[in-house]
């Protein structure tokens, strides 16, 4: 038996015993038999599927004795030549060292030589792609026209590398990754020829660690050989490839099944004390949640397509219904998506770790049956989901805070705890209507007693998350304003909801305005300051008299709906409305609008109020006229006579100076 590789050993000879690559062989073997031959040829495609060897295969064909011919004769002093690497017009190039210009320059200096033994002159250039930019400029000419009985062959991995008037001028051939079944019957020759007893399992888990290269396959195959002994086993291919069996995956299987953390921190512990692959470990597991899925949806009738001996495949057969269909679809993603960034962790066993803990605890983690509905919260959701019970409780106890309430459902049956639903809302409070003078708030009293006092809280702490006309959340309110300008409270700052109007306050929820202050007093001002009855005459809030502006349509108020966007306020007799744009001021000073403000105030805050609409304080300057101010800027000019500085942009900064 030879010493030489197997690799070296078995090298394909003929086009015929390439393995894969049907096309490529047939039309190279038609274009050496009519003595068609490129100018240049470009073969890409991964690692190890033939590159080489058909090139190598193509110059023995053009330089045969017997050529023209399809397929070479390999006895002759020719071919002899080409397989023994000694034939003077057969070069092999490494690309990757002789990448230069000066390279490519005396490479194209030797092609002017006709051919001296053969009929062709065949320049290999392997890893053609480290070749230089200046390199394949040098090239261009020659490659599209080169003199008589001269072709070029360039192999390489990662054509996105070559110039487009490279690629342009060369037939581009890709060969592609070689079938688990074609692999497995390629060694499955190759042992039968070594006289090498073997396991077909065996032989197929080295196929299919292989990943679709030839050159892989012969050199594990190698490997598990030089273990030694009379038959090549399963346990010998994995122990030495370090493979993970398939009890390992059961194992595995378990432990995600029943989510049990301390099993699968055992699992991990176990794939590294026995050395085992993870990169293709996680190809393996997605393919079990590919089979998995496949027999979850199809049961025995996807048995055919899973590529497995029929005993294996039937027991994960047993396997599949112990899953939900949609925790296996969403295993089989993470896991996906989970192998790059394992492989490229600083620590791989504590991501693959905390990737099956992931895996394991991802009923947990979100509530499929929720997500698939489009829905959260209820029991399901509190196990783990943001808006599941606890959500629900904390969104009660805080009356929703943030866009968020909670609404408390009665049980279907008596001693049954009550369950909190989240439901979001925008940040906003949606927009309610508020009663004019007069205007009892009956609806709202009613639906007050329907709250629950369960889980969400008791008493006002309990509604206090939920309007009683409604149901809807209503943001906290902020505490009474310091500055006289703000009707919201703060230091002037507009709240997300300043330019809405609020909703109708409850009577379950408000309190009762206070007895000592007076109508029309700044407290008015503040939603919270509300009555929970009819509001007498003049002693209304700002939100109300926009409400009541709004729903006299008919007696003058088209107009007013500007009153939205505004700010008021009301306070010895006097109201005042403020506005940061000139065009809801126009609006409001005209005619026919300050004629409706002044009747609605008198009718609505009492009679004597005045009403004054203030200008804005700051003018947003338009774009151009903001330009034009920078333009004028005294840096401006320096940075252009210094730098020949362009301005591109020009924008406002906090202060209103252009920027």
């Amino acid at each position: 038996m030879s010493n030489a590789p197997l690799t070296a050993r078995y090298r394909p000879q003929t086009f015929a015993e390439v393995a894969g690559q049907e096309t490529v062989k047939a039309i190279l073997s038609r274009a050496a038999a009519e003595d068609r031959v490129a100018p240049a040829y470009l073969f890409s495609g991964t690692r190890g599927v033939g590159k080489t060897t058909i090139a190598r295969i193509l110059a023995k064909a053009l330089n045969c004795e017997k050529a023209p011919t399809a397929e070479p004769c390999n006895t002759c002093e020719q071919c002899r030549k080409v397989v023994m690497g000694n034939h003077v017009d057969v070069v092999e190039i490494d690309g990757a060292s002789n990448r230069g210009i000066e390279d490519a320059r005396r490479l194209r200096e030797a092609i002017g030589y006709a051919p001296m033994e053969g009929r062709y002159k065949v320049f290999i250039i392997d890893e053609a792609h480290m070749l230089t930019r200046e390199a394949f400029n040098a090239l261009l000419k020659t490659l599209e026209e080169p003199p008589p009985r001269v072709t070029f062959v360039l192999a390489t991995t990662e054509p996105h590398k070559f110039p487009v008037t490279i690629i342009s001028r060369c037939q581009h051939f890709t060969f592609k990754r070689l079938p688990e079944h074609e692999l497995e019957a390629h060694l499955t020759g190759v042992l039968t020829r070594e006289r090498q007893d073997f396991d077909p399992a065996a032989v197929r888990l080295i196929a299919r660690r292989a990943a679709g290269s030839v050159r892989d396959s012969m050199s594990l195959l190698g490997q598990v050989l030089a273990l030694g002994g009379d038959r090549l086993t399963v346990e010998g291919a994995r122990g030495v490839l370090g493979l993970a069996g398939q009890e390992l995956f059961f194992e595995v299987m378990q432990a995600l099944a029943s989510q049990d953390c301390v099993a699968v921190s055992a699992v991990v512990r176990d794939l590294l004390d026995k050395g085992v692959d993870i990169g293709f470990f996680l190809r393996e597991l997605a393919a079990t949640w590919r089979n998995l899925f496949m027999l979850r949806q199809a049961g025995e009738a996807a048995l055919p397509a899973l590529d497995l001996p029929e005993e294996e495949a039937r027991q994960w057969l047993e396997w599949a219904p112990k899953f939900e269909i949609s925790h296996i679809h969403a295993c089989w993603q993470m896991t996906l998506e989970g192998q790059r960034r394992v492989l490229t962790s600083l620590e791989p066993a504590m991501a693959l770790e905390l990737l099956l803990l992931n895996l394991a605890m991802l009923p947990r983690l979100v509530s499929l049956e929720q997500l698939s509905r489009g829905g959260t919260g209820g029991s399901a959701g509190g196990r783990g989901v943001p808006g599941g019970q606890a959500g629900g409780q904390a969104g009660g106890q805080a009356g929703g805070p943030g866009g968020y309430g909670a609404q408390a459902v009665q049980p279907d049956e008596p001693g049954q705890p009550v369950q909190q639903i989240q439901q979001v809302r925008q940040v906003q409070p949606p927009q309610g209507r508020y009663p004019g003078p007069g205007q009892a708030r009956a609806q709202a009293a009613a639906s007050a007693p329907s709250m629950s006092s369960g889980s969400g809280g008791s008493g006002a702490s309990g509604a206090s998350g939920v309007s009683g006309a409604g149901g809807f959340p209503r943001p906290e309110r902020p505490a009474p304003a310091a500055d006289p300008v703000s009707p919201r409270g703060g230091s002037g700052t507009s709240l997300p909801w300043d330019d809405v109007p609020y909703p109708a306050p409850d009577a379950a929820s408000d309190p009762a305005p206070d007895a000592g202050v007076a109508p029309g007093g700044p407290d008015a001002l503040d939603p919270a300051s509300g009555a929970s009855g009819p509001v007498p005459q003049g002693s209304g809030t700002w939100d109300g008299f926009v409400q009541y502006c709004l729903e006299r349509n008919g007696e003058g108020g088209n107009g007013l709906s500007v009153l939205q966007r505004v700010r008021g306020r009301c306070a010895g007799g006097r109201l005042t409305i403020e506005t940061n744009f000139s065009t809801l001021y126009n609006q409001l000073c005209s005619p026919s609008n300050q004629n409706a403000l002044a009747e609605h105030a008198r009718a609505y805050f009492g009679d004597g109020t005045t009403v004054e609409v203030q200008p804005p304080a700051t003018r947003i300057k338009t774009p151009s006229e903001l330009r034009v101010e920078a333009e004028r800027h005294p840096a401006v000019g320096l940075l252009r006579e210094q730098f020949g500085a362009t301005m591109l942009s020009c924008r406002p900064l906090a202060d209103g100076q252009p920027q």
